[in-house]
């Protein structure tokens, strides 16, 4: 959301993020700009998508297709396509009722999740009200569907009241990692694939959420705030309408053997949309860390054992929800650069340079 969103998903969470956070100035003149200096980790910068706000775009386990939500055309809200991973042969898979968020290809490319509004009616759920300052909306009618590569043959697999979303798959296939406020609070969860075989993984007032297995199934990394005194007060009663503050999030990971949260990041800012390198030592995430006015988001490496902090992207905008191929070759990023309207965001893919 946020995040997934975080971000995004978030149009729940993150795409919502994108927008407000970093609009970015439209191109003038029809250059392309889409490499900027001190962008030293990215090769062949290629825009994917032109137009709308595309988010939250994720790799098959083969690098051949991505799966992304975008509002396009006369839409309100999300709905949830694919595409080849050169733009090409973009189609719809989800129904275009209700909102969408959160997608995710099975390693196996047997099967797609997403998390959607349906349920709740057609319509694009309401936007909120943003009198509290700047918020995201949890919508309590989002749950998370498996249905077939295509979209057909959609299978609801959580049920319970509130807001269920922010799934995505192991990359052996054998578990889903979510976020549900089932409990009360925000937490993480794993389930099975078929949506069985429930457990809590976190149980610290806050939001958790966002999180992304590492190339071996055995950790997570996700977003996390952890609000204390009169920001623990303003989070419950912002929670209790369905909305969530993202001002202040850090970067967690977890073994899920010891089940232990290790916290990465320690700076106050906004940070979100993590994903592991599939070397399992570096993580790489979307921080306002060095924006005193907090709207300009960049990517960011992090070595996990000696928290060194490397700056991957420097675009004065937006630049969020990054994922690394499985072979770590390719990052493909959402970003405001090189934008025709202000306030698009589009989808980029990029070769990684060691």
């Amino acid at each position: 959301m946020i995040q997934r969103i975080l971000a995004a998903a978030l149009l729940p969470l993150a795409t919502g993020a994108v927008l407000a956070a970093g609009e970015g100035e439209p191109n003038e003149g029809g250059a392309s700009r889409v490499l900027y200096p001190g962008e030293d980790r990215l090769a062949n910068v290629r825009q994917l998508t032109f137009g709308g706000e595309n988010a939250e775009a994720y790799f098959s386990s083969d690098g051949d297709e991505l799966i992304f939500q975008s509002t396009r055309g006369d839409r309100q809200c999300d709905a949830i396509y694919r595409m080849d991973a050169d733009g090409s042969n973009v189609r719809q898979v989800s129904s275009g009722e209700g909102a969408t968020t959160c997608s995710f290809i099975a390693p196996d490319d047997k099967a797609i999740i997403y998390a959607s509004t349906h349920l709740g009616g057609p319509e694009c759920p309401p936007k909120p009200d943003m009198s509290q300052g700047y918020v995201w909306p949890l919508y309590a009618s989002y749950d998370i569907f498996r249905a077939d590569p295509d979209g057909s043959n959609r299978v609801r697999l959580t049920d319970t009241p509130g807001y269920d979303a922010e799934g995505v798959y192991s990359p052996q296939g054998d578990k889903i990692v979510f976020t549900s406020v089932r409990s009360g609070d925000l937490e993480l969860y794993l389930m099975n694939p078929d949506g069985t075989g429930v457990e809590q993984l976190t149980d610290v007032p806050g939001y958790d959420g966002g999180a992304f297995f590492s190339r071996d199934g055995e950790w997570i990394v996700w977003r996390a705030s952890r609000p204390e005194g009169e920001a623990l007060a303003d989070y419950k009663a912002l929670l209790a309408e369905g909305l969530v503050r993202p001002s202040k999030l850090e970067i967690f990971i977890m073994n899920l053997e010891d089940r232990e949260p290790i916290q990465l990041t320690d700076n106050g800012a906004a940070n979100f949309g993590p994903y592991w390198h599939p070397d399992g030592e570096h993580v790489i995430f979307v921080s306002n860390m060095d924006d005193p006015k907090g709207r300009d988001f960049d990517l960011y490496l992090i070595d996990v054992e000696t928290r060194e902090l490397e700056r991957v992207t420097h675009f004065p905008g937006f630049d969020g929800f990054p994922m690394f191929s499985y072979d770590g070759s390719k990052l493909v990023f959402a970003s405001n650069r090189n934008n025709a309207v202000r306030g698009e965001t589009n989808v980029f893919i990029a070769d990684w340079v060691w």
